[in-house]
């Protein structure tokens, strides 16, 4: 129970205390990549949390270092017939268990459906661009005729970078150039895996809010990393003036499913890109990598130590304690030195139970 309890805190401590704190930190628009897999991170810890805590009350938690497979499963048998031998501690145990098939079955089910909703959508509008865009090879690009400037990519195992005549007209070469590196960088890094995994979460969590910064800020900062991609490959002020050129054309006219140089954000993405760059240190890079690490660890770990550390516990103490006990239910049966009978598992000498 206490694991159980110290899972689910710490699923609450993160919900309400880091994206605050992310929120607030100077280093997220510097190093984005970094921020982002904060955020992926941060969304996996607080799930996985759930899920173990449940099976943290589903099953009982005892060291069984050292014993062999079918010792092993004799104790393991064992520990879940006491568990599960009052009412109390089945009603735990199968509440435990609820909660870690619910929270695991309905994110991959959110997982599954987001997937094939942004397939379904990018899979329609390129069967249209196949029908009315124009490609060009020597660029690697599709030419879509339209008014309105913009350039977008569509992600996936088929995929485009389009370019509105309109953006082709608005664009000098060097600024072009920037936009499609910026384009390109989303297609390289998959930054449509982490839109639709902060996405998926947020659904299954019903916008609870922690998921829904943790999805708005992956898309602000997926843009970011974009741009710094871009800014390196071309020069900051180019990247910016491309963007001023495609946001000037007016609201967004790029399909749901894609990812594109402009839209909301845009004027502070601009705003950042004209002062000199100011990359995060690489000691301070290693520290906030160790601390990612250690968020996603951390559930694991309290899971897994106690377990592991508990080698020398015996299942079949000489003073058995039902799992009703535990919780207040009863009280320890008095062992009775004269009448015993030896434990299956540890020994036909060693810890009895009473009869």
């Amino acid at each position: 129970m206490t694991i159980a309890l110290i899972l689910a805190a710490y699923a609450l401590a993160l919900s309400l205390a880091v994206p605050p704190l992310l929120g607030r930190a100077a280093w997220v628009d510097r190093a984005p990549r970094l921020a982002i897999a904060t955020w992926q991170a941060l969304s996996v810890a607080v799930v996985g949390s759930l899920a173990l805590a449940g099976v943290a009350w589903a099953l009982p938690i005892a060291g069984l270092k050292g014993k062999g497979i079918g010792e092993l499963l004799a104790a393991c048998a064992m520990a879940l017939r006491q568990q599960y031998s009052t009412p109390i501690g089945a009603a735990i145990g199968f509440g435990g268990a609820l909660i870690a098939v619910l929270v695991v079955t309905r994110c991959l089910w959110c997982l599954g459906a987001t997937g094939s909703k942004m397939t379904r959508e990018r899979n329609a509008h390129r069967r249209v661009l196949d029908l009315i865009g124009r490609p060009d090879p020597e660029r690697g690009i599709v030419i879509l005729d339209s008014a309105r400037a913009a350039v977008y990519c569509m992600p996936g195992l088929h995929r485009r970078t389009v370019v509105t005549t309109a953006a082709l007209h608005a664009l000098s070469d060097e600024e072009l150039a920037a936009v499609l590196a910026h384009e390109r960088a989303h297609l390289t890094e998959r930054h449509d895996l982490a839109l639709a995994f902060s996405v998926a979460l947020c659904v299954a969590f019903l916008g609870l809010p922690p998921f829904r910064t943790a999805a708005a800020e992956t898309a602000r900062l997926v843009e970011l990393r974009a741009d710094d991609v871009a800014a390196a490959r071309t020069h900051r002020l180019t990247v910016a003036a491309a963007l001023l050129a495609v946001v000037s054309a007016g609201p967004r006219t790029a399909p749901a499913a894609s990812l594109g140089a402009g839209g909301e954000g845009a004027a502070a993405r601009v705003r950042r890109l004209l002062p000199p760059g100011k990359p995060v240190g690489r000691f301070s890079l290693i520290v906030l990598s160790l601390g990612v690490g250690l968020l996603l660890a951390a559930p694991a770990v309290v899971l897994g130590v106690p377990a592991a550390t508990t080698g020398d516990h015996a299942l079949c103490s000489a003073v058995p304690v039902s799992v009703g006990a535990r919780f207040g239910a009863q009280k320890p049966v008095p062992s009775n030195p004269e009448n015993h009978v030896p434990c299956a598992v540890d020994g036909m000498d060693e810890a009895r139970f009473t009869s």
